[in-house]
């Protein structure tokens, strides 16, 4: 049967044949990439250059580039099939009968892993908030996180996807310029990074004694398992999916889905490139300037320590540079997290047999709803932890689980594809070796984390 949310009647569309044309189509990216240097790089990338100076940079650029192949093909597959995220989990082998009908296991642990998720979102908030203090040092970050709660839900209160993107962009360039501008003046400083210094990063060394914040970085770095799927949800928003239109063996419709297919892959590197840049400067900026002070950000003076990553370079008038950039970020990153979990939830609801799928009044009902309750219970999980960092690392950890089950997915439901519009050879060994990769990341979290 025939999604109406990703593939409404009548939204085929030829695809772009020139390079303008398929920029004109980007946006997915966009929005994913502002949960992505929010939540991973400003709190956690930062935190692991402070912690071991240079020498996990290699682990940082594996943690950026590794994910995105994941990203690709999950999302190939979502665009082809017109499925969503959640359906494609309930697609897996291995069923556990409920009350309402069989479901596949993978579901349920998905769902269990949105809950510790959750941290994260608070974190975020939490960490805008401390960035907003830094204006006014005697404003309360609870109090602050709660009105902020309320400035989201506004954001969200109308549910659609161009609101988003008119929201985020321009956080997004604000927070990638001032970080770019602080990196470039530190090479200018005596404090400048030197090529050995990089190349002493590149060593391959894994330091056992910040394991956990490493496997963190893994596991929130990059796309992480949470922005891979949020990442299908854009794309379905977008309006991929509806534009291939439901598939069938004709000739016109796989040259309209090869096209589609092309603007995707733009879309994916897109989402790569701005990540690396987000990425790189703070991993540098954390191992140039906090690791020679002996400085490792934690608990509610995270944002506070943070700052001296502009302060040592550019002076105190820095500070406010920082506390913009980094607001901006922490802001969109918890806008983008809701507003994604927001897609899960009605999609939940149709595979545990809850919900029609032909429902899609229902669905934005339930979008409109979530955005406007979930950004409290992120301010409630803020007030009991107040420490960003760990609350991050606590999703992070519990997203790393997450990946091998989706690239696993992405293997197994990729064969269901035709031929002609299956991913390449090299494609598909390298989706082979970033699952066997992420099993033995999965494991790493247990054994470090778990026991």
């Amino acid at each position: 049967m025939r999604d109406l949310y990703t593939q409404p009647e009548g939204s085929e569309v030829d695809p772009p044949v020139t390079v303008v044309g398929r920029l004109r189509q980007l946006g997915p990216s966009l929005i994913v990439s502002a949960s992505i240097v929010g939540s991973g790089e400003i709190i956690l990338t930062a935190s692991l250059g402070a912690a071991a100076g240079f020498g996990m940079l290699w682990w940082v650029l594996l943690s950026c580039w590794s994910k995105s192949i994941v990203q690709a093909e999950l999302a190939r597959y979502v665009v082809v099939t017109g499925d969503t995220y959640i359906r494609m989990l309930n697609r897996m082998p291995g069923k556990v009968r409920l009350p309402q009908g069989p479901v596949s296991w993978t579901l349920l642990v998905a769902l269990l892993a949105f809950l510790p998720g959750l941290t994260g979102l608070g974190g975020l908030m939490g960490g805008a908030a401390q960035a907003l203090v830094l204006f006014a040092p005697s404003m309360s970050p609870v109090l602050v996180t709660a009105g902020l709660a309320v400035v989201i839900a506004v954001v969200l209160a109308t549910g659609h996807y161009r609101n988003l993107e008119r929201t985020l962009i321009p956080m997004v360039l604000v927070f990638t310029v001032s970080t770019l501008i602080c990196f470039v003046m530190l090479q200018n400083s005596s404090q400048g990074i030197s090529l050995d210094q990089t190349l002493s990063g590149l060593q391959f060394e894994f330091d056992l004694s910040v394991a956990v914040l490493a496997l963190a970085v893994y596991g929130y770095t990059g796309v992480n398992s949470a922005e891979i799927s949020a990442y299908s949800y854009w794309c379905i928003e977008k309006g991929y999916p509806g534009k291939v239109g439901p598939s069938n063996e004709t000739a016109e419709y796989t040259v309209r889905a090869k096209g589609w297919l092309n603007v995707l892959q733009v879309d994916v590197i897109a989402t790569l490139l701005l990540l690396t840049f987000a990425t790189v400067p703070f991993y540098y900026l954390g191992a140039g300037i906090l690791h020679p002070l002996g400085t490792v950000p934690a608990g509610s003076e995270t944002i506070r320590v943070l700052s001296q990553m502009f302060t040592e370079i550019l002076g105190e008038g820095a500070f406010l540079l920082f506390a913009t950039g980094a607001f901006c970020i922490l802001f969109s990153s918890a806008i983008s997290g809701v507003a994604a979990g927001a897609r899960y939830i009605p999609d939940y609801l149709m595979e545990l047999g809850l919900l029609g799928r032909d429902r899609v009044d229902v669905r934005r009902r339930v979008i409109k709803i979530y955005g406007l309750i979930m950004p409290f219970v992120g301010v409630i999980l803020y007030a009991g932890f107040q420490n960003p960092v760990l609350m991050v690392t606590i999703a992070a950890c519990f997203g790393a689980l997450m990946l091998p089950i989706q690239s696993g997915m992405t293997l197994y439901l990729s064969r269901r594809l035709p031929p002609l519009l299956r991913a390449s050879p090299a494609a598909w060994r390298l989706l082979q070796l970033t699952f066997l990769f992420q099993m033995l990341m999965a494991a790493m979290v247990i054994y470090f984390v778990a026991l």
